[in-house]
């Protein structure tokens, strides 16, 4: 409890220049989607991009299947490589019944391989904003990673235009259905567990940060991203948006992307990237935990003060 304290008192003081960004509603940014569509299959994780005039054309988009499929298995990746088929056998021809969760992404299922281990099937949409280039990016920084704080990535499936994510199932799904949702009466988190869930994503983003291999900036870090197992084990997970450190830079300027009311000031307004702009999610993360409320949950029409302005008050 007491680190708990000493972590929003910490952010308390930095969230006095806060711009009041949770006036806007909880969505994910994605620069460029209406009129451009990115393909992103480096032959290093953390070269560029290829651009490419968006289309409808059905031919185009197998081609281009084809071409994210060849070059997936063409990586040395330290993870598994499934076939449709065998995610079809997991999730039972993708069931409504195993169905966990839905968003603008896709869809996300539970599975049963061969052996009996329990996965989550992430499908990402034909339709999906996050598309190839987060796909792409989310096996080459979550591949190999092993950390009792980050989801761990059994393995993919790209196959014409399907694009699969096979993770470790988790058997309390998100911090955000443990917190935020209202049919949660058979779900009490007491205050130990809510610190020790701070502290477990603390050091996932500190190894992120500094300890792995690919130090990188997460970008999106939010309830929803945080996963739970079966003894509230917090997971970080989803790094279609992170980004590689560039240690010769002092930061980053990239396009802004991740989730409104999430985002350090500096970066959602100048794109100005570097670990901090983590930390300040985490803040905002700390103070769901403690507070038990969602700060996005911004209703207009309604006398509503947000989380972060009653931190302000008090």
């Amino acid at each position: 409890m007491v680190i708990s304290i000493l972590l929003i008192c910490c952010y308390i003081c930095y969230i006095t220049r806060v711009i009041d960004f949770h006036r806007f509603q909880a969505s994910s940014v994605d620069p460029g989607a209406k009129s451009w569509k990115k393909c992103n299959i480096p032959s290093h994780w953390s070269g560029g991009c290829s651009i490419v005039p968006h289309t409808r054309d059905n031919r185009y988009c197998m081609e281009e299947g084809l071409y994210i499929e060849s070059n997936v298995r063409g990586l040395d990746l330290k993870t598994g490589v499934f076939t449709y088929k065998q995610i079809k056998a997991a999730t039972d021809n993708f069931a409504e019944s195993n169905k966990l969760g839905e968003g603008g992404f896709g869809s996300v299922y539970k599975g049963s391989l061969l052996d009996g281990t329990l996965i989550a099937v992430k499908q990402l949409s034909s339709k999906s904003k996050q598309g190839n280039r987060e796909f792409v990016n989310e096996i080459g920084m979550i591949t190999g990673i092993q950390h009792p704080n980050v989801v761990r990535l059994h393995g993919c499936c790209a196959e014409h235009n399907h694009l699969l994510l096979v993770y470790e199932y988790m058997e309390n799904n998100s911090l955000a259905h443990a917190l935020f949702d209202q049919d949660k009466s058979k779900m009490k988190i007491d205050w130990p567990t809510r610190q020790r869930i701070c502290v477990g994503v603390a050091r996932g983003l500190a190894f992120l940060h500094e300890e792995t291999t690919l130090e990188m900036v997460h970008r999106d870090i939010k309830a929803a991203n945080i996963l739970l197992d079966t003894d509230f084990t917090p997971k970080i997970s989803d790094f279609g948006l992170a980004k590689l450190n560039e240690k010769e830079n002092t930061h980053i300027s990239t396009r802004v992307a991740g989730t409104l009311g999430y985002m350090a000031p500096e970066y959602a307004l100048w794109g100005y990237l570097t670990y901090k702009a983590d930390v300040y999610s985490f803040g905002v993360l700390a103070l769901e935990i403690v507070a038990g409320k969602n700060n996005m949950k911004y209703q207009p029409n309604e006398d509503y003060v947000s989380l972060l302005d009653l931190v302000k008050i008090f």
